[in-house]
């Protein structure tokens, strides 16, 4: 059997969950069958079962286009040419929505079996608007059009399979839930604080962690909000990057420099890391805090989970089917909006609550360690991308 994936990421231009995702996953399943991967770059390689060709942006084409709009064009441009290579496989993988067109295509044209990998869903991020513009609604039907005309959907946790049948016209059978993974030899807990050094974090003293894109899906400004009320000898290390929009930059740099005018132990990483930095960082933290306020699945947290720390997140989506409440760290209650952008209705204490949980966990070292201890036994049991390709490729076998 041989498989396509469709996706916008792939190493080394990896910068959310779903590239993380695309990345294992496609190493696993190319140890059981044959596996093309076109993906958005200049990537080019062919390694036994596994073969990557990348498909750069056209950016001269689109140099006149309206900036919101840009990267929308280039998307749905770069989707058609990855179908001008002739499609041989015997199904075709595509991941989020900017991948999805091509996919659309490939299913009328080839004729190949579809499966969609419903990382996130646009009619739930509705902030994406401020980053797209009207190219939000060309997204959304790009999305809709390639969920309801595939054969069979991965949902990345069972609330999000219950959204995908909500907000889409879908036969409930075709949606087979299977969880992100993660590779349980890399993410493990390491003794290396070379990255601490380098980002000036003090190893004498706790820190709360936060890793994850500058967007209003992270909630990262409702942990800074909540800084606070954060006890004053704990540090706060700020792993972001990739605003979504300069105006969310913008408001997160002013967010942090109001802090800083308090408190000289804030330490924003302004960019992406590398995995060897990032697993330091998750080792050596007292806590890792996930405060999205939307969450299909949330690797973060087994990422943290697999380096033996503490999670204190958001109860939203995916997260309450990954961090046990009260075993492998505290999960914060979100009452949310009901109509969009779905934010928290009382922010300043879903900002409290996040403190309160990070200063329980940081306040308690046997509770602490009994989670770390539980949580990395979690993700050993659940989350194993071994097993998880194995799945998919059962899925892939009904189709075929």
């Amino acid at each position: 059997m041989k498989a396509l994936f469709y996706t916008r990421e792939f190493p080394p231009y990896v910068y959310g969950g779903a590239g993380v995702h695309v990345e294992y996953l496609a190493e696993e399943l190319s140890k059981l069958m044959e596996l093309d991967v076109r993906c958005f770059g200049d990537q080019n390689s062919n390694d036994g079962n596994l073969s990557v060709k990348g498909f750069p942006f056209e950016d001269g084409v689109f140099k006149d286009a309206d900036d919101k709009l840009k990267s929308v064009f280039k998307t749905l441009s770069t989707a058609l040419h990855m179908n001008a290579d002739a499609v041989d496989a015997d199904v075709v993988h595509c991941h989020t929505w900017y991948a999805h067109f091509a996919g659309i295509v490939s299913k009328l044209c080839y004729g190949t079996p579809l499966v969609i990998t419903t990382h996130s869903l646009e009619p739930l991020r509705p902030w994406k608007r401020e980053q797209l513009g009207r190219g939000y609604d060309a997204s959304s039907w790009v999305e809709k059009t390639a969920i309801e005309m595939a054969d069979a959907l991965i949902a990345v946790s069972e609330e999000t399979k219950e959204d995908v049948i909500k907000h889409f016209n879908v036969d409930e059978d075709k949606v087979k839930v299977i969880y992100n993974g993660i590779n349980l030899q890399q993410y493990v807990q390491t003794s290396e604080s070379s990255t601490l050094d380098e980002y000036g974090v003090d190893k004498t003293k706790p820190y709360v962690l936060f890793v994850g894109r500058i967007t209003r899906q992270k909630g990262i400004i409702h942990l800074v909000n909540a800084i606070k009320y954060i006890d004053p000898d704990t540090q706060i290390v700020l792993c972001a990057g990739a605003p979504d929009t300069k105006e969310i930059g913008k408001e997160m740099e002013d967010a942090v420099n109001e802090v800083k005018k308090t408190r000289n132990n804030v330490i924003w990483i302004d960019k992406m890391v590398t995995k060897e930095e990032i697993i330091q960082l998750y080792s050596h933290a007292d806590v890792f805090c996930c405060p999205s306020i939307y969450e299909p699945f949330g690797i973060i947290n087994i990422e943290a989970m697999a380096c033996n720390t503490a999670v204190v997140a958001s109860a939203v989506g995916g997260i309450k089917e990954v961090v046990v409440d009260g075993e492998t760290g505290i999960l914060i209650p979100l009452e949310q909006q009901t109509e969009a952008p779905f934010e928290p209705i009382d922010p300043d204490k879903f900002a409290q609550d996040l403190a309160n949980g990070v200063n329980k966990v940081i306040g308690d070292k046997a509770l602490r360690e009994t989670m770390a201890k539980n949580g990395r036994k979690r993700v050993e049991d659940y989350f194993d991308w071994v097993a998880i390709a194995k799945q998919v490729e059962a899925l892939y076998k009904t189709l075929v």
